[in-house]
């Protein structure tokens, strides 16, 4: 996410296989150039323009929980994609303990997806991010709406996420249906949709942070 120039004395006109192989290479250059400033412009930090909330503002604003890390986040494979790379060690409090490759959503073509969990150290506010992208924004919002369509819990906070004062996506963040004291928040930038759960208190406190 050469140029080459004839000799100006060629006289022989390139053949017409010449030609196509040049197409080609062309084609597949376009095609990387996409994914790549695909991949580029969603990474910007977020702003969230708040449709709707309940008391998660103060919650999320807090000054009396930790803002650092008491545990060392685990270090990325060395072959990790751009895409894992670009997830923090840490967020507020919450460091980095886990991540692999998952096919949670594999049914939605998404060109990679990771499974992410950050802690404090407390097992119990741990939080899952599953993160996944797309070559294009269309894309991510079709996996984004069937995500978000359902989630039946109770509503907690949703609105648009803005990158530059320019609208990149959507937000919605619910209870879980099942257990009232879990959350779940989910969230399209552009071409990279992000999904998290984990206790309600907890998920409220991080996706804010999050720098993506």
């Amino acid at each position: 996410m050469a140029k080459s120039s004839m000799a100006k004395n060629q006289s022989v006109p390139p053949t017409h296989g010449t030609v196509s192989h040049g197409k080609l290479i062309v084609v597949i250059v376009a095609a990387a150039l996409v994914v790549v400033l695909a991949f580029a412009s969603a990474f910007a930090w977020p702003g969230w323009a708040l449709n709707k909330t309940d008391d998660a503002v103060s919650t999320q604003q807090t000054t009396s929980e930790p803002t650092k890390p008491t545990i060392q986040a685990t270090k990325l494979p060395d072959a990790a994609s751009e895409l894992l790379k670009a997830m923090p060690d840490s967020v507020l409090n919450y460091a980095r303990t886990k991540a692999k490759g998952t096919e949670a959503w594999s049914s939605a073509s998404p060109l990679e997806e990771y499974t992410v969990t950050y802690s404090t150290g407390t097992k119990a506010k741990d939080v899952t991010l599953i993160v996944a992208q797309w070559s294009d924004a269309d894309a991510a919002k079709k996996q984004y709406d069937a995500l978000t369509g359902a989630l039946s819990g109770k509503d907690i906070s949703s609105g648009n996420v803005k990158v530059s004062g320019k609208t990149t996506g959507s937000y919605v963040v619910k209870t879980d249906a099942d257990n009232a004291k879990k959350a779940v928040a989910v969230w399209q930038n552009d071409t990279v949709v992000f999904q998290v759960t984990g206790a309600k208190d907890a998920v409220r406190r991080f996706y804010p942070q999050f720098p993506l």
